[in-house]
């Protein structure tokens, strides 16, 4: 679910592309520069290679848990498994150089990524706004409040989708968990015997329940997560320094989802037509799970997104719990309101429209609110990039 705060909205510019003068350092034979050349392509090799064996993973990894899931389920055992969260925590070096004793590169992609967006744009600026990026990009991790993002996923999604946050932030250096809710994911629970929102955000209160004492944490949520991370923000805003909803239900207090959803629910044709309720208790009584018409997925939810993630997601996706959309949040201005906020709206959204956003966001404003162009429903999909610089940028930010 996405939300838009069109007085406070932050439109984020195209990076500019860098282009750096080479000539000086090529000999005059040009030698210089078809190895400048050889040495991009190579590296663009390895980018493609690398993201390609990580889709191809992740999409086996999915395949074989479902088979698992649907043998077990068959023979009526239930599927074990160790924990309920991806713990991903950042080594600093790869295991090639932990192996061979090198440290990392200094031209790591940990460098600060205002720079890449920011730098060759200083003619368009003011100097207000040239200081405010300086001053973020001067930020250092172990200055930070907490450089540990805390990721949930939203309804019928699990950990996977997170994948390529995952590995971008770990490779700036930040530490991350990503949770799978309960019968969500790897976690093994029948989500169809799920009665109730605590139930359902479980593995969340336990993880923030579990932090050492004066730890924080930055909550990130998508979709029906982001009233997941409201209802642990009630409970914990000691454990919270900012809270971050993406495409997010952002209900006020003594409103469900499906109070807030149900708004635009005539205007989106496409979500009714996907939805498939499912009555594990019988017809008679209320439906105990939503699911999505697999041929819409694409439609709704991934409209701007590669293949291969619809194809990871389409074997990976589980239905929603029906009874956590029903439960209306008791939030209060001392603990939930205590805590910073910030929404990342996606302007193709076809699942959560923008209309829908903005008034979520009219109805309870964030402390700033970002957009990304050309993303659908599921931006860590569609613009991972995008929206890591986002994340970034948020974790970097002063209460000043």
């Amino acid at each position: 679910m996405g939300l838009c705060f069109s007085r406070k909205a932050v439109i984020k510019n195209r990076p500019s592309k860098r282009i750096s003068n080479h000539s000086a350092a090529v000999p005059a034979g040009g030698g210089g520069s078809s190895k400048w050349a050889r040495i991009r392509s190579s590296s663009s090799r390895r980018e493609k290679f690398d993201e390609s064996v990580i889709h191809e993973r992740a999409l086996a990894a999915a395949i074989l848990f479902q088979q698992q899931l649907q043998q077990q389920q068959q023979n009526g055992d239930a599927v074990q498994f160790d924990r309920s969260t991806s713990l991903r925590y950042p080594t600093g070096v790869s295991s090639r150089r932990q192996s061979s004793g090198l440290g990392r590169s200094s031209s790591s992609r940990a460098s600060c990524s205002c720079i890449n967006n920011w730098i060759f744009l200083g003619s368009n600026l003011d100097q207000s706004k040239m200081k405010v990026f300086h001053n973020l990009c001067e930020v250092k991790l172990e200055d930070l409040e907490t450089n540990h993002f805390v990721l949930v996923h939203g309804g019928g999604f699990g950990a996977w989708c997170w994948y390529k946050t995952i590995a971008l932030l770990e490779e700036g250096g930040y530490k991350v968990t990503a949770i799978d809710l309960t019968g969500s994911g790897v976690h093994s629970f029948d989500t169809n015997s799920i009665t109730s929102l605590p139930q359902y955000v479980k593995p969340l209160t336990n993880f923030l329940e579990g932090l050492g004492d004066g730890e924080k944490v930055i909550l990130v949520g998508h979709d029906f997560g982001g009233t997941c991370i409201s209802y642990a923000m009630e409970l914990f805003p000691h454990k919270v320094s900012k809270a971050v909803f993406i495409a997010a239900t952002m209900l006020t207090s003594e409103q469900s989802t499906l109070d807030m959803l149900s708004r635009k629910a005539d205007s989106n044709n496409l979500m009714q037509q996907a939805q498939i309720f499912l009555y594990a208790n019988g017809n008679t009584h209320p439906p105990t799970a939503i699911d999505f018409d697999k041929s819409l997925l694409r439609d709704l939810l991934f409209n701007q997104s590669p293949a291969k993630d619809v194809a990871l997601a389409s074997v990976s996706m589980r239905p929603i719990p029906f009874a956590p959309v029903l439960e209306k949040l008791s939030l209060s201005d001392k603990k939930y309101g205590s805590v910073r906020r910030f929404y990342i709206e996606t302007q193709e959204d076809n699942a959560i429209p923008i209309t829908l956003q903005e008034s979520m966001i009219n109805e309870s404003p964030p402390e700033r609110v970002f957009r990304l162009k050309g993303s659908d429903h599921s931006p860590f999909f569609s613009k991972p990039q995008a929206l890591h610089k986002l994340l970034v940028e948020i974790s970097k930010m002063s209460s000043t």
